[in-house]
């Protein structure tokens, strides 16, 4: 009985053997598919050197690296001034692209003179607050012309074997995407010479490449910093994963993991760890934590996404980049590695002397301590989404120097018509604006495609999502919200333009609207017929208007909202009836009305510069944009129209549409041709 226990451990022993040996030469059989291609179809390891020694005589890559940057003031300016310097040395074929708006970006890069390789790319989509979105970038990225696109840190700063790994690994026979860790040193005491291509010591004098490379392996590697890792990858046919990338917050955690998961889940790409080939590090990174406090809720929004997008809940062995297949180098040489159960492999070579060397050599290169990354227990309990800003501090950080602010009102239905209007918004440089959210979900949704968006509280429950059009009992009992928030704003002492979603904007009305002065209404006519007055009896759009914080305006706002909470009506019929009499008892000319107990002036806007949808027929344009600019308009409302997907779709068909769905981001110019989907 002992012996046949005995036998059968041996024999389990063995199998266990033996599947092992089969994983890993199943590994190293795809690893060896996509090495650098050579005349000789062999895959042995004197294969494998002449692969790499072909390189030598290779045409190097265009690299172009990606990175947002704050601005350059201060030890935040040096330390990102030193980093980009850095990369800029390591070759010629290197450009430097900085996402930002900032000014101070803006002459950092011209200080590097006309022509130069550092350029700004302000079009990428960000919060209200500034932050970067990860999907926008990666977007960005994606639309280079150079051989391979870099995502990285501004602050990180690389070594030269940066650029000799990308040459390698550019020559590999398909589309590849890698990551690596950087390490947190807390002092660094070598500077770069003029030119940007030396690292020079204390005394001026050259320092070795070995010297700074010892000085680094005391750092420590930072694997679970997303924006600490560095993402690159080859501007191939192959998409880098399956699905859409949501719109993370870049440096707001789970947006890199995310992405390495969905690669890996995919199978498009060879994804693989190149932090044992690349020197990179950054110099004492120590956080505000009262800071990374108040934005706390930035990290929850990115916990949210990470949940419930793409497969990352479900995958629980991709929660860190230990089972990555590894880059590494030893003896001057490139190999591919893999570990199983802290055994290190380095594909291709089993049971040798060979096989013990490099084992050795990869012991020594790889990071001490823990490479997983803690994270499930942050996407299984989510805490919930929310703005740390009251009503009156938003406004406070929204408002301009006239302290005016642009309102929206929507609801989840109109999420995406609220989008193309925020970023019409974003391409006008108009930044004062906020929206009320008439529900959970579009607060929600909000909040993470970084609006200014703050709650109405007393909005009505229920709102539909298709049946909410002009003339319905839910459209009645939105816009009753609208003049209410309106009179509130009102009252906080900013002046108001409440414009509708589905309002474009050609250009920015604000410097004519406030021209107009105090105790003036200035509203939008929905009269339909070209000729006569403009003025008549419920013929004001309450979608369109500007109102002056002055005592006037306030006092006759407060008889709209209380005539329209006795109404069974929309909100719109009480503006007319209240400020312009009924039946137009209030009327001056044919453009105007005087509100007597108030004393407010109601001024009907000009429609050749700010047209209703049934005006002129604009909308039935075989150009709607080429007229109205003709025209000189504004603005164009899309009303006149029955029912939201109508609406949706003729917005879209006339081009006058800035927000693609199916990507959750702004449409930009750099942005490939290709077909969208809009519903």
């Amino acid at each position: 009985m002992v012996n046949f226990h005995l036998q059968t451990l041996k024999l389990g022993l063995i199998l266990v053997w033996l599947c092992g040996f089969i994983l890993i030469s199943i590994s190293f059989y795809a690893t060896t598919q996509i090495l650098p291609s050579s005349s000789s179809s062999s895959s042995s390891s004197s294969s494998m050197k002449e692969h790499i020694n072909n390189l030598t005589s290779s045409t190097r890559p265009t690299v172009t690296i990606f990175t947002a940057v704050r601005s350059f003031s201060g030890s935040i300016g040096r330390k990102q001034t030193l980093a980009i310097r850095s990369w800029l040395g390591l070759s010629q074929d290197i450009r430097v692209v900085l996402f930002s708006k900032d000014p101070s970006v803006f002459s950092f890069a011209g200080s590097f003179g006309y022509g130069s390789r550092v350029s700004v790319e302000p079009t990428i989509d960000f919060t209200f607050l500034g932050t970067p979105f990860f999907h926008s970038m990666v977007a960005r990225a994606q639309a280079s012309t150079s051989d391979i696109s870099v995502l990285m840190d501004s602050e990180t700063i690389l070594l030269p074997d940066f650029f000799s790994t990308l040459s390698y690994v550019h020559k590999l026979d398909h589309d590849w995407l890698f990551i690596a860790s950087s390490r947190n040193v807390s002092d660094f005491p070598f500077h770069l010479d003029v030119d940007g291509k030396h690292w020079l010591g204390d005394n001026n004098k050259m320092v070795k490449m070995e010297k700074l490379q010892e000085f680094l392996s005391n750092g420590k590697w930072e694997h679970c910093d997303d924006k600490k890792t560095i993402i690159a990858w080859d501007n191939g046919e192959l998409p880098l994963h399956n699905g859409v990338l949501p719109p993370f917050l870049y440096g707001k955690g789970f947006h890199t993991l995310w992405m390495i998961n969905e690669a890996l889940s995919s199978n498009f790409r060879f994804v693989f760890d190149a932090s044992w080939t690349i020197s990179s590090f950054f110099i004492n990174n120590i956080y505000n934590n009262a800071t990374m406090e108040a934005r706390n809720w930035e990290n929850v929004g990115n916990s949210h996404l990470g949940a419930f997008y793409g497969s990352l809940f479900f995958h629980e062995d991709h929660y860190n980049y230990s089972n990555l297949i590894k880059l590494f180098k030893c003896d001057k040489h490139y190999h591919f590695g893999s570990t199983i159960d802290n055994i290190v492999y380095p594909l291709g070579v089993f049971r040798s002397s060979k096989h013990t060397k490099l084992s050795t050599c990869f012991d020594k290169l790889k990071p001490k301590g823990n490479t997983g990354c803690s994270t499930k227990n942050q996407l299984m309990s989510l805490e919930p989404i929310s703005l740390p800003f009251s009503l009156e501090l938003l406004l406070s950080t929204r408002a301009d120097q006239n302290k005016t602010i642009v309102l929206a009102v929507a609801g989840y239905s109109y999420k995406d018509m609220l989008m193309s209007w925020v970023c019409r918004l974003h391409l006008l440089n108009v930044s004062n604006f906020v929206v009320c959210a008439l529900d959970d979900e579009i607060y929600d949704f909000s909040i993470l495609q970084g609006l200014p968006v703050f709650r109405d509280k007393l909005a009505p429950n229920n709102i539909s999502y298709d049946d909410c059009h002009f003339g319905t009992n839910c459209f009645q009992r939105v816009t009753k919200v609208k003049s209410r928030v309106v009179l509130e704003i009102l009252k906080l002492g900013y002046n108001l333009l409440m414009s509708d979603v589905d309002v474009y904007w050609f250009k920015n009305p604000l410097p004519l609207l406030t021209t107009f002065g105090p105790a003036v209404f200035l509203a939008q006519s929905d009269e339909y017929k070209i000729t006569g007055p403009i003025n008549l009896p419920r013929r004001l759009n309450s979608g369109f208007y500007y109102a002056h914080s002055d005592n006037s305006t306030i006092a006759a706002l407060e008889k709209v909202v209380k005539h329209a909470s006795l109404s069974n009506l929309s909100e719109q019929p009480s503006f007319y009836d209240t400020l312009c009499g009924l039946n137009g008892s209030n009327r001056l000319g044919d453009d105007m009305c005087h509100e007597p107990e108030t004393n407010l002036t109601i001024r009907f806007l000009d429609r050749n510069l700010f047209p209703n949808g049934a005006y002129q027929d604009f909308w039935d344009s075989n150009n709607v944009s080429s007229t109205c600019m003709k025209k000189g308009c504004f603005v164009l409302h899309n009303n006149w129209i029955s029912g939201r997907q109508k609406k949706l779709e003729r917005q879209v068909s006339s081009g006058l549409w800035e927000y693609d769905i199916s990507m959750r981001m702004c449409l930009q110019t750099w942005q490939r041709s290709k077909s969208i989907s809009y519903f």
